[in-house]
């Protein structure tokens, strides 16, 4: 009869084979060890990108089509995208933590199986809750004492990873949808962007065209004056503004939030710019975090920029068509 020490030995050394049969390739001596327990189900690893890459480069051309046919710059659009694009990038970096955490915890349960070693790490992967091996705490110091802050919480890693997987998806999702929508629109935008027949930079005006120095002149009289009114830029993600068909009407100066009069101000000026849109040749406006687009009509919220000045919440972009 085995003792309970032997059991719970035995009990570790499989537990430890199924984790480095998941996590390392077995050569040499572990290969053979291995062959030596009885199997142990393992469960499937998640793919590290379920499609979502070939996905949203498909997206990401449609978006370049949609670009040439409807007067360039499509703002809402490109904000979808940068959405995507920066969920997607969390969850992979998610993923490449929690596979280095993995392999880790593997390498650890070898060294201790190799040893015949019981310390800490092998309790706690002998544990008949699969959680255990994910949160105890007890391998979560051990792994500390090894210099691996990085992995000391698998389980949060795994949480986290599957959250950041669903709204990278679901942020493809948006932006699959703000491209059917737009899509449907065709006729009308088409005839919008046929209105407005596109104009070259000029030179001898700051590089701005005729029509935009047309919005700029007639804002800056009937919403005027501004601190500053800023157009052609190349720097950054220009956009619109690297070819003069945009400007930045600020209501306040050094990157400070428009509250009070300065915020009724940046109001009124898009307010106006979208009541007279059609005369003038206005594409879209963006004011605190929002744009309204004319080829799309009404406020949508952006992401997230990280900043008073990158959310728009200090001036009034507006660009034409």
């Amino acid at each position: 009869m085995e003792s309970p020490t032997s059991t719970l030995r035995r009990r570790a050394r499989r537990a430890a084979v199924a984790v480095l049969a998941v996590a390392l390739p077995l050569t040499g001596a572990t290969a053979h060890s291995a062959a030596a327990q009885p199997a142990a189900p393992t469960a499937p690893a998640l793919p590290s990108d379920p499609g979502d890459s070939g996905k949203f480069a498909k997206l990401n051309a449609q978006i370049s089509k949609l670009d040439k046919a409807y007067g360039g710059d499509l703002a809402k659009l490109r904000d979808a995208q940068y959405a995507a694009k920066k969920a997607l990038q969390k969850s992979s970096s998610l993923q490449g933590d929690l596979n280095d955490a993995r392999s880790l915890v593997a390498q650890m349960a070898a060294t201790q199986y190799m040893t015949d070693g019981q310390g800490p790490a092998i309790s706690m992967l002998s544990s008949s809750d699969p959680s255990d091996m994910l949160s105890g705490y007890t391998l979560i110091e051990h792994i500390s004492q090894n210099k691996s802050a990085k992995v000391a919480q698998i389980g949060k890693l795994v949480d986290e990873q599957a959250t950041a997987r669903r709204q990278a998806q679901q942020k493809i999702t948006e932006l699959q949808k703000e491209i059917k929508d737009l899509s449907a629109q065709k006729k009308r935008i088409e005839a919008l962007v046929k209105k407005y027949k596109p104009q070259s930079p000029s030179v001898g005006m700051g590089g701005v065209t005729p029509r935009m120095m047309n919005v700029k002149t007639v804002i800056d009289q009937e919403e005027g004056p501004f601190p500053t009114i800023g157009c052609v830029r190349t720097t950054g993600d220009p956009q619109d503004h690297g070819t003069g068909h945009a400007c930045d009407f600020m209501v306040t100066t050094g990157g400070v939030m428009a509250t009070g009069s300065a915020k009724s101000h940046g109001d009124a000026t898009a307010a106006y710019a979208i009541a007279h849109a059609s005369a003038l040749g206005i594409k879209y406006i963006i004011w605190r975090q929002r744009i309204y687009d004319l080829r799309s009509p009404g406020w949508r919220m952006m992401e997230n920029r990280g900043g008073v000045t990158a959310n728009h919440f200090d001036h009034v972009h507006i660009s034409v068509f």
